[in-house]
């Protein structure tokens, strides 16, 4: 079904691999929704470091998915594919797509594609699919952190971060968090975590003082190898060490196998890109039935630190690339 729509939208490419400015409009057509995809009218799109990322030319695009950023919109069904019967043009969604999300319209598969829930804005629904997929997936359901445990969040400010540290107070985890700076430490707090200030102390030090030697049950790290010993340092017994990024280098030297032995530790991780239609819509599914009635009842709401015209994206990725916010950016139509 697909009903009256504009022949042409706009959208931002990447015009070239290189710094924000490569970020450049472009009139292009509207998006032809496939059998099993919905088509979205665009009100809002999050703003993610993997958007950064593709935009550096360093994170491969998926074959068949869209060259353009953008992996979280909300907005409104304007056209559905064939086979499509979850969704009806009208309603109000958020999705996690795969890539197109910075355009006026974008398709994602039906799987992906979740109503917004009940008093949530655009704004705060289009921050919702990236962070929560990727918590849920890794911190909950690879890494089975259930309640009474010990969590610790590397990078506790950023959309990861602070969408983690509200998911471990609504499940009963205690959460440490690092972040740099006063404001960021307070702003941890405030999520019910114990902040660790990484330009002034140890985590590995703040989080064995504080639990009597014992660690974090469950750890989900951005940082990847710079962080890599200490994280081992820091696990429990029988804790987890989740990957999620490697803002702090890709390639592990000198590992300590004797601790991972010792403490029986489980090292993994996962990047939600690459994932199946089917893994995708199996995590919607799991976040429906237990995070969304959360959402609905007005906990564990995105922060959204700042939001922007589609035309400054350009400006939105320098504000991330800053890594002074606190939160999630949002680009507006």
């Amino acid at each position: 079904m697909r009903p009256s729509l504009p022949a042409v939208m706009t959208a931002i490419q990447i015009s070239a691999p290189g710094p924000a400015d490569v970020l450049k409009p472009l009139q292009m057509p509207v998006p032809v929704p496939q059998s099993g995809e919905v088509l979205i009218q665009v009100r809002a799109a999050g703003v993610n470091r993997p958007d950064v990322l593709q935009r550096q030319g360093n994170y491969p695009i998926p074959p068949g998915a869209s060259p353009l950023p953008g992996l979280e919109v909300a907005g409104t069904v304007a056209a559905i594919g064939g086979g499509v019967t979850t969704h009806a043009v009208g309603d109000e969604v958020c999705a996690l797509t795969n890539g197109g999300g910075y355009a006026e319209y974008c398709v994602a598969p039906e799987g992906q594609v979740l109503p917004i829930p009940q008093g949530v804005s655009m704004l705060q629904a289009a921050a919702i699919p990236e962070t929560f997929f990727t918590v849920w997936a890794n911190l909950f359901q690879l890494g089975h952190a259930r309640r009474g445990e010990v969590a610790l969040i590397h990078g506790g400010t950023s959309g990861i971060g602070t969408t983690a540290l509200m998911l471990c107070r609504e499940f009963g985890l205690r959460a440490f968090a690092t972040a740099g700076g006063i404001e960021k430490c307070e702003a941890i707090r405030e999520m019910g975590g114990e902040p660790i200030n990484y330009r002034q102390e140890s985590f590995v030090e703040v989080v064995l003082a504080r639990t009597e030697g014992r660690g974090a049950d469950v750890i989900l790290d951005i940082m990847g190898a710079a962080y890599f010993a200490d994280n081992l340092a820091t696990l429990a017994r029988d804790g987890r060490l989740l990957l999620i990024g490697f803002l702090g280098g890709g390639i592990a030297e000198h590992v300590n196998l004797h601790a991972i032995m010792t403490k029986r530790a489980v090292v993994t991780g996962s990047a939600m890109r690459p994932r199946s239609a089917q893994e995708k819509a199996a995590i919607a599914a799991s976040l429906k039935e237990y995070v969304w009635p959360v959402l609905a009842q007005g906990r564990c709401l995105p922060m959204i630190h700042a939001s922007y015209p589609l035309a400054r994206a350009a400006d939105a990725h320098r504000e991330m690339e800053s890594s002074q916010h606190i939160g999630k950016i949002v680009l507006v139509m």
